[in-house]
């Protein structure tokens, strides 16, 4: 969260599979109740719904204004970044993100989604916000990531964003975005996890917990029977390869150019992937990308006076 004149500047990157701010990661999850619910530990209610917020993740669907479940999740969003910050009323400007190649077409429909109520008054984790959105801007995702140090990428590089549901891939020469080389794919790490599923499935008869499968994906390994262990870590190694596959086919060549990777499947290719470490760039910080956001955003309204 960065400030600017009287207001907060919060990023937030609205995946599929997770939320991010600057400092929070959640379950993009929704669950609407007619009535309070038994568990109230993440419960958020604003026009007297009541919503339990991270407790699966969102399928897949190309407009994330389809409904209102990345609004309230937003909202969500800003009440964690400002508990950190011991603050319930604030003016907020939202800097937010889409898919590189979506970036275009559905902008200004996602600001205008995300500019709905000006002000919004609810409570979440039993503590009530007072909010006023004063505006809001839309980037492109993975490239925010590396923004704010595009200055030091000289030669050719291949920025690789993989979130859970799109990957997304921009070629940068001589620090510009290459606008001709700039692809996003359907290949996040949630077809990882199903390829898994059916691995599983088919070699052993069972059916695993998506949490399960995120935990061996994140670390590499899980307390869990050896023969289960190899069929996962085989299933992620060859999703891991197709990544390498999609990359070449998207010109990428490790002995031209370097590759860096952003996202939180950059994971995925540090525990299963085959590349050369010398010329590939992880970084680990699942939150890159919505500081980036914030970085854009300060940037654009500093140069534009605050408009």
């Amino acid at each position: 969260m960065k400030t600017f004149n009287d207001f907060k500047i919060i990023g937030i990157d609205h995946g599929y599979g997770n939320m991010k701010t600057a400092n929070c990661c959640f379950q993009t999850g929704v669950t609407r109740w007619e009535t309070e619910p038994i568990f109230t530990n993440d419960l958020l209610v604003w026009n007297n719904r009541y919503y339990t917020i991270g407790s699966d993740h969102k399928e897949f669907t190309a407009d994330k204004f389809a409904d209102d479940d990345y609004y309230i999740l937003t909202l969500a969003a800003i009440a964690r970044e400002l508990r950190r910050a011991r603050l319930t009323t604030a003016k907020v400007f939202i800097a937010a993100g889409l898919p590189l190649t979506w970036v275009t077409r559905q902008k200004q429909a996602f600001i205008e989604y995300l500019l709905q109520h000006k002000t919004v008054d609810y409570s979440f984790r039993k503590e009530d916000y007072h909010i006023e959105i004063v505006g809001a801007d839309v980037f492109p995702q993975g490239f925010a990531a590396i923004a704010e140090k595009l200055g030091e990428f000289k030669g050719s590089t291949m920025l690789c964003d993989i979130g859970n549901g799109t990957m997304n891939i921009l070629q940068i020469t001589d620090r510009k975005p290459d606008l001709l080389h700039m692809f996003t794919e359907k290949y996040g790490v949630y077809q990882c996890t199903l390829a898994v599923k059916e691995a599983m499935m088919r070699e052993h008869h069972t059916n695993l917990s998506e949490a399960l499968i995120t935990d061996v994906l994140k670390h590499g390994t899980a307390d869990i029977d050896k023969a289960y262990l190899q069929t996962i870590c085989a299933a992620a190694k060859e999703y891991t390869a197709q990544i390498f596959r999609t990359l070449r086919e998207h010109d990428y060549n490790p002995k031209l150019m370097r590759l860096y990777i952003v996202g939180g499947g950059g994971c995925l290719i540090r525990h299963f992937g085959e590349y050369d470490k010398e010329r590939t760039f992880i970084n680990t910080d699942i939150c890159a990308t919505v500081k980036g956001y914030e970085y854009i955003a300060f940037t654009k309204l500093t140069k534009n006076g605050g408009g």
